[in-house]
């Protein structure tokens, strides 16, 4: 795809340079796979937030809401420590997301900076002592995640439908290797019976509302969540691993202890 995509029809002299240089980088190390060169093509073009302190900051604060709305759920503080942390590892992200949405948060993305050539060359030699290059989200998977936010934020949610759809995601009865599975079932049709009782008096002319809701809400979850971390929170985190980092919040204990 790569062979036929924008940035090799517009500025061919370009390519041609950055392969000539590429072939001087990677003597010596078995080459680099066409997948790891740099592209200037929508798909493959990486990003980063055009202001990471206060976008982090604020995707914080959501992710502490949201582990705080998880920790004051009876229903689910109820639930085995076991089917609790896999709901956490699962449900994480869409529950991040739905929050974005409800506090507004915004964000701009900026095409990466590339490392100079001249410093590639000069530091090839000094590579094994280096930290691996931290992964970069493309602009065509933030494009998508921005269209995501965008539809829910179409939909104008009241606190009551948050509330509710937040509990219907949670609870997922289909997450591999719950022992309360069916107990977590009647939780999520409880969620969305409630969310489907606030809908009558607040949309009564919309009927279709709680199916596009739902409709809706399915597609956060298609959200990879190495896309939410290493946008939003390597930054901050580095390399540790954030659902550790989910489980620490949740039970105030450290990832190791709650494990044992």
């Amino acid at each position: 795809d790569c062979e036929r995509c924008q940035c090799h029809r517009e500025d061919k002299r370009t390519a041609i340079l950055y392969t000539l240089l590429s072939q001087n980088l990677n003597h010596g190390r078995g080459g680099r796979s066409p997948a790891q060169k740099r592209c200037l093509c929508h798909q493959h073009r990486t990003v980063c937030l055009r202001t990471p302190r206060v976008t982090c900051q604020a995707a914080s604060n959501v992710l502490v809401k949201t582990i705080s709305f998880m920790k004051n759920l009876p229903s689910f503080r109820l639930l085995p420590q076991e089917d609790q942390l896999l709901l956490l590892d699962s449900c994480w992200v869409p529950l991040f997301l739905l929050g974005l949405v409800q506090e507004m948060v915004t964000f701009e993305v900026m095409e990466t900076p590339a490392p100079s050539m001249l410093k590639k060359i000069l530091l090839d030699g000094q590579s094994q002592w280096q930290e691996p290059e931290r992964t970069q989200p493309t602009l065509a998977a933030v494009q998508r995640l921005q269209s995501c936010l965008n539809t829910f934020w179409s939909l104008d949610l009241s606190p009551k439908e948050y509330a509710y759809l937040k509990g219907a995601i949670l609870f997922n009865p289909d997450v591999p290797g719950l022992r309360a599975s069916l107990h977590i079932k009647s939780l999520q049709q409880e969620a969305q019976r409630a969310l489907q009782e606030v809908l009558q008096p607040l949309h009564p002319e919309d009927q279709g509302r709680f199916a596009r809701i739902l409709l809706i809400a399915s597609t956060l979850k298609s959200i990879p969540p190495a896309l939410i971390t290493d946008l939003f929170f390597r930054p901050v985190i580095g390399n540790a691993d954030i659902v550790e980092l989910l489980a620490e919040m949740l039970y105030e204990i450290t990832g190791r202890q709650h494990a044992g």
